[in-house]
Order: C-alpha cells, then sequence, then structure tokens
C-alpha cells in the first residue's frame, strides 16, 4: 500500500501553474459549447426527447469509454493521452462548425458531435487526475485539488455567461470557434508541463486485456480503494442525481419563471466556488476523510432540506449547502484516491470514477423523472437525504471504512512537512 512522501518534482510550481492553467482554458471552452448545444436543441426542437437525447449523447459515451481510457491512462504518457483527446475534441467541434456554417443542422449531426467530445472526455478524464501526483508533492495534493475544484466552480460561473452573450449576439456556430481557440491554448500550456513516464508504465509488457483485469481485480482486493468507490456511488446516486429534477420541483412549487432555475444555478455555483476556495488555503491540512464524512451527512441533511423548504428562498439556501460541500467532499476524496492506488493504477481507478460520474445523469432522468411523476418531488428529495445518512453511517462502521479513516491519519502530513513547500 503506498504511502504519500513529501518529496517534491522538480518545478512543481511552475508545472502545476501551468497544468492549472491549460486545464482551466480548455474547460472554459467545453462548458461553453455545453450550454449553447443545449439551448439550441431546447429553442430548436421544444422537445424533451431531444433533451433527453443530448444528455445520453453528452454523458454516457464519457462513461463507456472511461474504462479504456483509465488502461490507456496506465499503459502510455499521461500528458501525451490527454494532448491527443482534448485535440480530437476540438477537431470535432470544428467540423460541427463547418457543417452548421453551410447549412447541415440535422439533430443526429449534432448529436454525434456531442458523442465524439463525449469519447474525448472518457480519454481526457483519467489522463488528467492520474498526472496530478506526479506533478504535486503529497503533502499538496489536497491543497492543489482544492484549487482545481475552485477553477470549476468559477468557470460554472462564467461559462454560461459567455455562451449567453455569445450564442445569443452571433449564434451558435461561433461558439464553437471559442471552443476550438480555448482547445488550443490548453493544449499549448499542457506541451509546456513537464509529466514523466513512470518506470512502471515503460516497462509494460502485459497485454491491454492482461490490464483492464488486472484493475478490476486491484479495485476489488483494495478494501480501501473498493470502500471509496462505493461512497462515491452512494453520493452520486443518493444525492447529485436527484438534484436533475430541483428545476422540476421550482417549476411545480414556485414558479416557472427563467429566473428562477438562474438563481438556481448561481446560487450553487457560488457556494462551490467559496468552499474550493476554503479547501485551497485553511482547509488544505485537514483530515481528508474526516471532510469527507462531514460532506456526506451534510449531503444527506441538506437534500432533506430541499423537500423541506417552505419557500423559494430557502430553497436557495438550501441549494448554496449542497455547492459548499461538493468541493468539501471531491477533492479531499480525489486526494484520497491519488494518495492510496499505486501510482501506475491511477488512470484504471479514475476511469472507474469517470463511469460513475457520467452515467449519474442518464440515472437521474432514468429513474428519477418516472418516479417524480408518481411522487411529490419534495418526498423524493428527503428519502434520498435520510437514506444517505443511513447508508453512510453503516459505511462508516465495516471494517473498510475504519481502515480508510487509520490509513487517512497515517498519510496526512504533519504541520511541519505541510509547510515545508
Amino acid at each position: 500500500m503506498p504511502v504519500a512522501t513529501t518529496q517534491a518534482p522538480p518545478h512543481w510550481k511552475r508545472n502545476t501553474a501551468l497544468f492549472l492553467s491549460g486545464q482551466t482554458s480548455s474547460m472554459f471552452g467545453s462548458l461553453v459549447v455545453q450550454h449553447a448545444v443545449m439551448w439550441w436543441i431546447t429553442f430548436e426542437t421544444q422537445s424533451g426527447l431531444a433533451i433527453a437525447l443530448w444528455a445520453v449523447a453528452g454523458f454516457l459515451p464519457q462513461g463507456l469509454i472511461s474504462l479504456f481510457g483509465g488502461v490507456l491512462a496506465d499503459r502510455m504518457n499521461r500528458k501525451a493521452l490527454a494532448m491527443i483527446a482534448d485535440s480530437g475534441i476540438a477537431v470535432a467541434t470544428l467540423v460541427l462548425a463547418i457543417l452548421m456554417s453551410i447549412g447541415i443542422t440535422d439533430l443526429w449531426i449534432i448529436l454525434l458531435a456531442v458523442a465524439v467530445r463525449s469519447i474525448g472526455a472518457g480519454f481526457q478524464g483519467p489522463a488528467v487526475q492520474a498526472m496530478i501526483p506526479q506533478i504535486v508533492p503529497a503533502d499538496q495534493l489536497l491543497r492543489i485539488n482544492g484549487m482545481f475544484q475552485t477553477i470549476q466552480s468559477a468557470m460554472m460561473l462564467l461559462a454560461p455567461v459567455a455562451a449567453g452573450v455569445v450564442f445569443a449576439a452571433f449564434g451558435l456556430i461561433p461558439v464553437f470557434f471559442i471552443d476550438v481557440v480555448t482547445a488550443i491554448i490548453g493544449i499549448g500550456l499542457l506541451a509546456m508541463v513537464a509529466v514523466p513516464t513512470l518506470t512502471a508504465i515503460a516497462e509494460k509488457t502485459t497485454s491491454y486485456r492482461t490490464d483492464l483485469v488486472e484493475g478490476a481485480r486491484y479495485i476489488w482486493a483494495h478494501g480501501i480503494v473498493r470502500w471509496l468507490l462505493v461512497v462515491f456511488a452512494i453520493i452520486f446516486l443518493l444525492t447529485v442525481a436527484p438534484m436533475f429534477i430541483t428545476p422540476l420541483m421550482i417549476a411545480r412549487s414556485f414558479g416557472t419563471e427563467v429566473w428562477m432555475v438562474a438563481v438556481l444555478e448561481i446560487v450553487f455555483s457560488v457556494g462551490m466556488l467559496i468552499s474550493g476556495l476554503l479547501v485551497s488555503t485553511v482547509l488544505a491540512n485537514r483530515s481528508r476523510i474526516g471532510l469527507v464524512l462531514i460532506s456526506t451527512l451534510g449531503y444527506g441533511i441538506v437534500t432533506m432540506g430541499l423537500g423541506l423548504s417552505p419557500n423559494l428562498w430557502v430553497f436557495y439556501a438550501f441549494m448554496f449547502g449542497f455547492g459548499i460541500l461538493t468541493p468539501l467532499f471531491s477533492a479531499p476524496f480525489m486526494t484520497l484516491i491519488q494518495e492510496t492506488v499505486d501510482a501506475d493504477k491511477h488512470g484504471r481507478v479514475f476511469s472507474y470514477l469517470n463511469i460513475v460520474m457520467a452515467t449519474a445523469a442518464p440515472i437521474g432522468l432514468i429513474a428519477f423523472g418516472p418516479l417524480a411523476d408518481l411522487i411529490s418531488i419534495e418526498s423524493l428529495l428527503v428519502i434520498a437525504g435520510i437514506v444517505t445518512i443511513l447508508v453512510m453511517t453503516i459505511a462508516v462502521l465495516v471494517p473498510s471504512g475504519r481502515a480508510a479513516i487509520a490509513l487517512d491519519r497515517h498519510q496526512r502530513p504533519t504541520p511541519t512537512e505541510a509547510h515545508g513547500h
């Protein structure tokens, strides 16, 4: 079982700055396109089925391909893989822009391009997450993951605004060119980051199929990693997935004005932004597992609160709390995975995380959507919150949960180590 060391990789601050800057550029362009395409499909088709198809095309391919992307990330230079994937996404976007500019706007063409972009993300995601512990000292991982979460939160705030301005003024096609330009910038910055190929990867002689099976066996045999993945799945299925029906709850219970759902997105993103800043600063040396457990309990309480909200402003307050909890969960969770998993298996483990994240939206639409037509959304949220608290209580009491807590105490850097860089 790996134990984190505090020896800093050479020029880690420069490499981390370039890495985060490149990911910021790439992420911004991707989010702008995501919002603009969703709006275009909504306005052009006014079809719930079309929106559902967009969600499936946007998320399902990423989930399916992540498993193979994770194996590739453990077989080749991760920087090269991320750059190739980002380039493929940019090419698909450019082709779509050209096709639409000559009048080809069939829905299936749009959905095909969305699916290709999703496949690229399935290769890119595990490689990007697996790169972080290669360029960042172990005692700085939580801080950097917190910064990464803060950047994601900021982009979630800025991208819809930029997409709205450009889409309203110039239409959809110019949005695609924004994504191409930001991808080129992101790839260029990543090219300047020194990411060594791990010795275990360079000397690898096993087959692709062997690596795939080995990754699954590693997760199954590693009690703590298996426990972390189960916790991740529980949170996504019981609290994150129901969030996809909160706009419907607003429409049914509070009103159908556009500003109501817009404010919902804003308060969530602001909560994430504030929390990301806290994780990257004052909470950077706190117990990883402690933050995870506090946030999971908070998820259960906040989800119940959303269902019990007597008015829209209380509902917004609980959604703000949900945003606060998100970096408190995701940043230390990713840090635990990075510290606990063997370096040459990071890609495969992160691929399973990507599968859960990428399939949460379709599951939310398929499972909670029909249920919301049978019972009230308020009741669904209260039930989901209660089940989250009960399941997480059991998860802490099982042997692998206690082992994860013990390992976190062992791996956490001392105050002297934490400020040594």
